[in-house]
């Protein structure tokens, strides 16, 4: 990693951030205090048991929900001040989404949905950065297919490119490889890492496979809505190992 990219503000911050749904005794303490930044040109995964809290976590790291408690910095910009409009527009242009099902549009081509977000927000397409994120998911040529033209690894191609062609802060990527099969989810993660490490993009991931988590830099673990823990140059066997801890831990 370079300077310039270590001396930058963080893509993400989030300090003592809390998400709590219900009241009386019925309140859900989905997110605990949870605090975590994620330097520029990194790749973090989280994990943890079902209803630890990660799709939380995600929702409000993205500007999708608001959390009850805590900041939330998408670089320079405080989260919790803005208007739902004003919300809309950050992630529209400052965030990437990539999603298990892909959210393509089946009307539009390949290209078209790749450019949907510049064009949702009135502004010209970049040819050079399209060009240099078609060539990087390696779909130069089926920039005039239609989704159902195309392998589920290939719609998920487009789905990346469609979060990076923004040149996002950070990118939003929830179960990327859950509805694909072993070998085309290795071939996508592998586009992931080369996102990371080949174009100095930012990119949070959560995931329930110690395989696909063991692509990114760094692991953190959630139990409970809270951080349990976090593994740095992660294999799938240190992976698995400490999710079986973290269930103990959930059950005991």
């Amino acid at each position: 990693m370079n300077a310039q990219v270590m001396t930058m503000a963080p893509a993400l911050r989030m300090s003592g951030v809390s998400k709590t749904y219900g009241t009386g005794a019925g309140t859900v303490h989905a997110l605990r205090d949870v605090s975590i930044e994620l330097r520029r040109g990194t790749f973090t995964a989280v994990m943890g048991p079902s209803g630890s809290g990660k799709s939380t976590f995600l929702h409000c790291a993205a500007g999708l929900d608001r959390p009850s408690g805590g900041q939330v910095l998408l670089g320079d910009v405080e989260l919790s001040g803005m208007t739902e409009s004003q919300l809309t527009v950050l992630r529209r242009e400052r965030i990437g989404f990539i999603f298990q099902a892909y959210n393509l549009l089946s009307t539009l081509t390949v290209e078209q949905n790749i450019t949907l977000p510049l064009r949702l927000a009135g502004k010209r397409v970049d040819r050079g950065m399209l060009t240099q994120v078609v060539r990087a998911v390696g779909l130069d040529e089926r920039l005039n297919r239609l989704p159902s033209e195309l392998s589920g690894g290939q719609q998920q191609r487009v789905a990346i490119a469609r979060a990076l062609v923004t040149k996002p802060d950070a990118v939003f990527a929830d179960e990327p490889t859950g509805a694909l099969d072993t070998r085309t989810a290795r071939q996508v993660l592998e586009l992931l890492r080369h996102v990371v490490t080949g174009m100095g993009q930012t990119v949070l991931m959560v995931t329930h496979d110690p395989v696909a988590a063991s692509y990114a830099d760094s692991v953190v673990f959630l139990a409970d809505g809270q951080f349990a823990g976090e593994l740095r140059r992660p294999t799938p066997e240190m992976i698995a190992e400490r999710m079986t801890h973290l269930g103990d831990r959930r059950t005991a």
